[in-house]
């Protein structure tokens, strides 16, 4: 079977239309874990604990899409 990782992660944004964080050294990462259902668990229980302050967001990043194990692996395009 094919493991599939989540990331879940968040933190205070600087405009709560936006995607951009206030403090990047303030990322809240809450964990990575081994299926959807456990990482929107973990995202819904952090968006719940901070569901006072409207700047602050979480997300979960499909970890399994960023790479794929059975093709070869490429530059990457920011370190060039």
């Amino acid at each position: 079977m094919t493991q599939r990782l989540h990331l879940v992660f968040g933190g205070e944004l600087v405009d709560p239309q936006s995607t951009q964080f206030r403090d990047v050294n303030a990322i809240d990462m809450v964990g990575i874990y081994p299926d959807y259902q456990s990482a929107f668990n973990a995202w819904k229980s952090a968006a719940q604990r901070t569901v006072d302050n409207a700047h602050m967001r979480y997300f979960i990043a499909h970890l399994h899409r960023l790479r794929d194990e059975e093709q070869p692996a490429g530059p990457t395009g920011e370190l060039d």
